[in-house]
């Protein structure tokens, strides 16, 4: 039997929306040979870990819990590896002024960059994952996470290597 004959359409009035004239095999044959998902695998949610990780903010127990997480965090970070030389520093200050952060970043003698970010406890924690990552011509083989209550003064800043 002849493929093409089998998949050309046997009717004048024939439309689908994948047919192509030229194309019959590719166009008609694959849209209708070819098995579909079956109905309810379209309809589960794809991601379940996104819907459960949202608050639900319909009851006041749900909202008095959230209320609960500090408004502030304050950490000290010691980040090393390749991180002087490379624009690490400037690059801490790009980010957390983005992010809204207080705090400073310093290059230390031992070849280290640290910094201190304050800030909502989620933006910091945002920043902490910028920095284990780093600019692109760093290379973090390690970050060290320390709480401290340190001021972090009005802004975010570049101090001198300690």
């Amino acid at each position: 039997m002849n493929n093409n004959a089998y998949c050309t359409p046997r009717f004048a009035h024939f439309h689908h929306p994948h047919y192509h004239p030229a194309y019959p095999l590719l166009s008609l044959c694959l849209t209708v040979l070819l098995p579909r998902p079956p109905l309810y695998s379209l309809l589960r949610p794809h991601s379940p870990h996104f819907r459960h990780s949202l608050p639900l903010m319909t009851n006041p127990q749900a909202a008095t819990e959230d209320s609960t997480q500090p408004s502030t965090r304050t950490v000290r970070v010691v980040v090393k590896g390749r991180v002087q030389g490379v624009f690490y520093r400037n690059w801490t200050v790009e980010n957390a002024v983005q992010l809204g952060l207080k705090g400073w970043v310093r290059n230390k003698r031992d070849g280290s960059v640290e910094a201190l970010f304050s800030g909502n406890p989620d933006t910091v924690q945002e920043m902490e994952q910028r920095c284990r990552r780093g600019p692109p011509d760093a290379m973090v083989t390690g970050l060290q996470v320390f709480p401290t209550s340190d001021d972090p003064g009005s802004g975010f800043e570049r101090k001198r290597t300690e």
